[in-house]
C-alpha cells in the first residue's frame, strides 16, 4: 500500500475519533473545539493524498476508491452528529425553525453526494474517468469551513454573543454551501451527461443516420 493510501486510511481511521471527541463534549465544551481541530486534520489530508498521489504517480484503484467514499462519510457523519445536538443551529433568533432549515440541507447535501456517487459508478462501468470540477471544489472549501465553525462555536457558547458570532459565520458558510452543492451537482451532471447515454442506442442512431 502506497503512502497516499495510507494517508486516506488515516483519515477514514480519525472517523470514529471525531464521533468520540465530539460526544465527550458533554461533559466539558471544549471538546466540540477540539473535534473541530480532528476534523480539520481529517479534512486537510484530503488535499494531501491527492496532491502526492498526483505529484509522484502514485494514482490506484484501490485510491480512487478509497478517497471519494473517506470524503463522504466523514462530512456526512460530521452532519449528523451536528444535528444531534442542534446547538449552532438553533441560536437567536432561528429557534426551532434553524433545525429543520439544517436537517433540510443537510438531506440536500447528502442527496447530492448519492447522486454524484452513482453517475461515478456507472462512468466507471463504461471506463470513464470524471474529473472534479472547480465549483465542486468551492463546494467542499465552504462545507468544511462550515462544519469546524459550527463545531467551534459550541465551545464558546458559554460566552454568550462569541459563540452565536461564530455560528452565524458557519451557518453563512453552510448556506452558500448547500447553494454551491445544488449549482456544482447539476453542472457535474449536465457536463458528463454523456454518461447516461446507452450505447446501444448510440449504435441504433449510427445506422439510422
Amino acid at each position: 500500500m502506497n503512502l497516499p493510501n495510507k494517508i486516506t486510511l488515516t483519515r477514514i481511521f480519525m472517523i470514529p475519533v471525531f464521533v468520540a471527541v465530539f460526544y465527550c463534549g458533554i461533559l466539558s465544551p471544549w471538546c466540540f473545539l477540539a473535534s473541530a481541530v480532528v476534523f480539520l486534520g481529517a479534512a486537510l489530508t484530503d488535499a494531501l493524498d491527492g496532491h502526492i498521489a498526483r505529484s509522484r504517480h502514485l494514482v490506484t484503484d484501490l485510491g480512487k476508491f478509497l478517497d471519494p467514499i473517506a470524503d463522504k462519510v466523514l462530512v456526512s457523519t460530521a452532519f449528523i452528529v451536528l444535528l444531534t445536538i442542534p446547538t449552532a443551529f438553533t441560536v437567536n433568533p432561528f429557534g426551532a425553525y434553524g433545525l429543520i432549515v439544517a436537517g433540510v440541507l443537510v438531506a440536500l447535501v447528502l442527496a447530492r453526494e448519492l447522486i454524484v456517487s452513482g453517475f461515478r459508478i456507472i462512468a466507471a462501468g463504461k471506463h470513464l474517468v470524471l474529473a472534479a470540477d472547480k465549483l465542486g471544489k468551492i463546494k467542499t472549501v465552504f462545507q468544511d469551513i462550515a462544519i469546524a465553525l459550527l463545531l467551534a462555536s459550541m465551545s464558546f457558547m458559554q460566552y454568550g454573543l462569541a459563540g452565536e458570532i461564530i455560528a452565524y459565520i458557519g451557518l453563512a458558510c453552510f448556506v452558500i454551501c448547500a447553494l454551491m452543492t445544488v449549482v456544482s451537482g447539476v453542472n457535474y451532471l449536465v457536463k458528463n451527461k454523456e454518461v447516461l447515454k446507452d450505447k446501444k442506442a448510440e449504435e441504433g442512431e449510427g445506422e439510422n443516420s
